[in-house]
């Protein structure tokens, strides 16, 4: 028996389950399967992970739209855009050394979780401050900035659209985290196609992961549609603390 496969997929399962809340399943998988599989190539691990929690995304994105308004319009500029954006930063990630980005990325993130903390009311209602005809761009916008880093880093990437969404346009949570499933997708999509191309996607670790993906997705989603915004905020909470362990773990350690 492969054990080592079985906590693959007990860990694709976690973070199907954070990712379809507010994002960030990136930060549970990724990890495990660096220390699981360690003789496996950085971007065999990232773009195999990849395609199993894209499928999942996909799910968690279903689920919300049986209950969750999908602004068509907005969404699909957000989502163009990150999927451009994301194929382009797939296709640079071996140009730039991580020494660069990491520390930035660690100072944003930390920023974030100190913004939300402290205003206690953030996300828990929509307070859209943008207009409708400026609506398109602004997502197109974040789509593109985040979409970039999507196909560059990864993980986190559903947080921080979560949290654009609801800082920049004015979204709720639950209608931010349902919006950023959508973008979501469409990015991973994109990447996927630059990953499949060059045969980085290993299936045989993929589609198991797939499977407990899709479960932990389907599960995630249901709740966050049952308990609403003040939970989506304290998940979110949650996992944007672990974003800043995990880079701190990069930029700092020896």
């Amino acid at each position: 028996m492969d054990y080592a496969l079985l906590l693959l997929c007990l860990f694709s399962f976690l973070a199907g389950l954070i990712d379809s809340i507010v994002g960030g399943g990136g930060l549970v998988s990724i990890p495990a399967f660096f220390v699981l599989y360690p003789h496996l190539s950085p971007a065999n691990i990232i773009s195999t992970n990849r395609l199993a929690s894209a499928v999942g995304t996909l799910v968690a994105a279903y689920n919300y739209s049986k209950s969750v308004r999908i602004p068509l319009k907005p969404v699909l500029y957000s989502g163009i855009a990150a999927g451009l954006f994301s194929y382009m930063g797939a296709s640079v990630q071996s140009l730039i050394p991580a020494s660069l980005y990491k520390p930035f990325i660690l100072v944003l993130v930390a920023a974030i979780a100190f913004y939300v903390y402290r205003k206690k009311e953030f996300g828990l209602t929509d307070d859209f401050k943008v207009g409708f005809s400026q609506l398109p761009w602004l997502m197109g916008c974040i789509g593109a900035v985040l979409g970039f880093y999507n196909g560059l880093v990864g993980p986190g990437t559903g947080s921080l659209l979560v949290f654009a969404f609801v800082r920049i346009i004015g979204y709720g949570f639950l209608n931010a985290s349902a919006l950023g499933k959508v973008v979501n997708v469409i990015a991973d999509g994109s990447s996927l196609v630059f990953f499949l191309y060059h045969r980085k996607v290993l299936f045989y670790l993929a589609l198991p992961m797939m499977v407990c993906n899709v479960a932990g997705a389907y599960l995630g989603s249901r709740m966050a549609l049952l308990h609403g915004n003040a939970f989506i905020r304290k998940v979110f909470i949650a996992v944007v603390a672990g974003i800043i362990l995990r880079f701190a773990w990069d930029v700092f350690r020896f």
